[in-house]
């Protein structure tokens, strides 16, 4: 052992040891915060990132080619559905323009048998006129207007029998006032007249043919006038001895008959059929648009 005296342990001050407590504390507690920030700082994928994907310092970076991006078509804009919806709107028009004819056919076939009836009215008043002996008044006007252009000669003769009005009665009439001169000419000398009296006596004709006797052709002309044949009638008249004197009655039967031809041509003119409206023959459709090439 030795002889010096030990040293006498220094007195420990309380209120310096706890400083150091405090200040040690205080940096263990900032290294914690200042590590837990790096880390937050470089991300989660850093610290556990393989080595291999770090690349070392030089290396070439590849040059990655920049892809194109793929437009984004709105909805039902392909070009499938485009070229559906092209022909489904061309069937449309072509049904719409069907219809169409259909209608405008219709329409023009009405105007057409309206037409007709019109003309029909027209016809059957003039012929009630004219066989009435009434002036046409203003059915004039409408069978000029619907026949003067395609039966002229027609609606003139039916026109100037209006003008003087004539009817079977008349007719008759007229052939019993001159009927007693008709045998005989109005030349013929007392002589001439008694030897036709006594060949009238004696008549020789084939069995079956109508006597030339002018009795029996007045008799034969007085019945076709009543049945209303006036052309018998006044080839009757026109062979008989007096023919001269009936020259008045024969123009005015002639232009009875050729008044009621004119009627006849009329009215088969008015109830022919009107033709057909031609068929338009429908457009062609139209072509498809051809198809857009896609890039895919």
């Amino acid at each position: 052992m030795s002889d010096e005296p030990l040293a006498p342990e220094p007195v420990r001050n309380p209120s310096l040891l706890r400083s150091r407590w405090i200040t040690g504390g205080l940096g263990f507690v900032g290294g914690v915060a200042l590590t837990a920030g790096l880390i937050e700082l470089a991300g989660p994928h850093s610290a556990t990132a393989p080595p291999s994907a770090v690349k070392p310092a030089g290396a070439p970076t590849p040059t990655v080619p920049a892809v194109a991006a793929k437009p984004t078509l709105p909805p039902a804009t392909d070009v499938a559905t485009l070229d559906a919806r092209e022909v489904a709107l061309a069937g449309r028009l072509d049904a719409l323009e069907r219809q169409l004819r259909d209608a405008d056919a219709s329409a023009r076939n009405a105007a057409q048998y309206s037409t007709q009836a019109e003309r029909l009215m027209v016809a059957a008043a003039v012929r009630r006129a004219v066989e009435r002996g009434q002036p046409l008044g203003s059915l004039e006007q409408q069978l000029r207007a619907r026949f003067g252009e395609s039966h002229p000669a027609a609606v003139a003769a039916i026109v100037t029998a209006a003008s003087d009005p004539l009817t079977l009665e008349d007719l008759r009439i007229a052939l019993d006032t001159i009927a007693p001169r008709l045998g005989t000419g109005p030349d013929d000398s007392l002589w001439v007249r008694i030897r036709a009296f006594v060949s009238d006596l004696f008549v020789l004709h084939q069995v079956g043919m109508p006597s030339p006797r002018p009795a029996e052709r007045l008799r034969r002309a007085r019945s076709a006038l009543a049945a209303g044949n006036v052309e018998t009638a006044i080839a009757e008249i026109a062979h008989m001895p007096g023919a001269s004197i009936a020259e008045g009655w024969t123009g005015a039967a002639t232009r009875y008959v050729n008044a009621r031809k004119a009627l006849d041509e009329i009215e088969k003119a008015a109830a022919a059929t009107p033709p057909k409206p031609p068929v338009v023959a429908p457009a062609p459709a139209p072509a498809p648009a051809p198809e857009t090439p896609r890039n895919d």
